[in-house]
């Protein structure tokens, strides 16, 4: 038998990480080149046996010490094959003060980390082990920050378009909501350019109140917007909700929430016509999938929130997929953070047939850029 030798964790830092905003993130300074520190946190499972399961989360040095100080110790001496024991154990862990929010990133990097390593043990790509459902997947160009002048933004998403993505999102909800005309104006820009046969999503993270988005959505409506993002604070899906049944736009969320039973609390109320889980909040391979079965029992597609290197292999194996968010950002600095990736080809993506993940970090950043 496998056994769990050691966890590691190297927290990355790439100084050239580009300032973004959305509706509602708080202001960071901008300079002038528009650059700022970004940190990744790399997560190492290691076995007796000399294999090493690898995953990854935005989640700093608060879940470095997360994982040392809290979770570690429950995979020590344990068969790393037996995620659902080993997932539970963790989820209990944290019971008292973790059930939502950073202990969940822990989680979600250490269960995605098991899948990893069982793919290496079975010697099989994840999604083959998962059950593949497909051989390649839909995604989009996903960016659309609102710090962006129109220009940028125009700029942006049409790139998106000529690398061959046939879908592309973008920020609305500007200012927490208070710059309404703007936002109808860069939606605009970009119909305008990228076309009327390009689908355009758009996303509020949680920027409107829900008589606000509603009345936003009936003007949204005239762009042929494909989804109506978090057009209300992520809690609220009694708002969600309305906003649903008040246009013919679905509204798509989840990225926000955690576990299967926060996403049943979601759906069963209505608040979701296109669920959104993220493997990096939710609780990892495992959880994930569970959401996205959740959600095809009420015959409702899943779109994936970033990660999207993490989301690719469940998504092979999620017959309700709708499509994948590739963000223009975290693309940029794949190169930064990993040996390879697998390459995007007119709007599909498939992984490579390794085992596991299939990912490999880039040890050159490993070694000059932990911190």
């Amino acid at each position: 038998m496998v056994q769990v030798k050691d966890v590691k964790t190297n927290l990355i830092l790439d100084p050239n990480a580009e300032v973004v905003h959305d509706a509602t993130t708080n202001l960071i300074p901008s300079t002038s080149d528009k650059k700022v520190g970004r940190y990744t946190t790399f997560v190492h499972i290691e076995t007796d046996k000399g294999m090493s399961g690898f995953s990854y989360s935005s989640g700093g040095r608060a879940l470095e010490v997360l994982i040392h100080d809290n979770l570690k110790h429950i995979l020590i001496g344990e068969d790393p094959l037996d995620t659902e024991k080993l997932w539970n154990k963790m989820f209990w862990q944290v019971r008292g003060y973790g059930r939502k929010g950073l202990a969940f990133l822990a989680i979600s990097a250490l269960d995605t980390a098991l899948w990893d390593l069982k793919g290496k043990i079975l010697d099989a790509p994840l999604y083959k082990i998962l059950g593949s459902y497909q051989d390649s997947v839909p995604c989009y160009g996903s960016g659309g920050w609102t710090n962006y002048t129109i220009d940028e933004l125009v700029e942006e998403q049409t790139s998106y378009v000529e690398q061959g993505f046939p879908r592309v999102k973008m920020k609305v909800g500007k200012d927490f909501g208070q710059s309404e005309e703007e936002d109808i104006e860069r939606l605009a820009a970009v119909r305008k350019a990228v076309g009327k046969d390009v689908t355009i999503f758009i996303d509020a993270n949680n920027g409107y109140y829900a008589k606000q988005a509603i009345k936003m959505s009936k003007i949204f409506e005239e762009f042929n917007v494909g989804w109506f993002e978090e057009p209300v604070l992520a809690d609220d899906i009694q708002g969600l909700a309305e906003v649903s049944r008040s246009t013919i736009i679905p509204v798509a969320t989840g990225e926000h929430e955690y576990t299967k039973y926060g996403f049943k609390d979601l759906i069963s109320q209505g608040g979701a016509d296109i669920v959104q889980p993220d493997i990096g909040r939710v609780g990892g391979v495992t959880e994930w999938m569970k959401v996205a079965h959740l959600a095809h029992s009420y015959n409702l597609p899943v779109a994936p929130h970033a990660y999207s290197l993490l989301h690719l292999h469940c998504c092979m194996a999620t017959p309700n997929l709708k499509v994948v968010e590739i963000l223009g950002n975290e693309m940029k600095y794949w190169p930064f953070l990993f040996k390879e990736t697998p390459e995007v080809i007119k709007g599909q993506w498939k992984p490579f047939d390794k085992p596991g993940l299939g990912l490999e970090p880039n040890q050159n950043t490993i070694k000059n850029h932990s911190v």
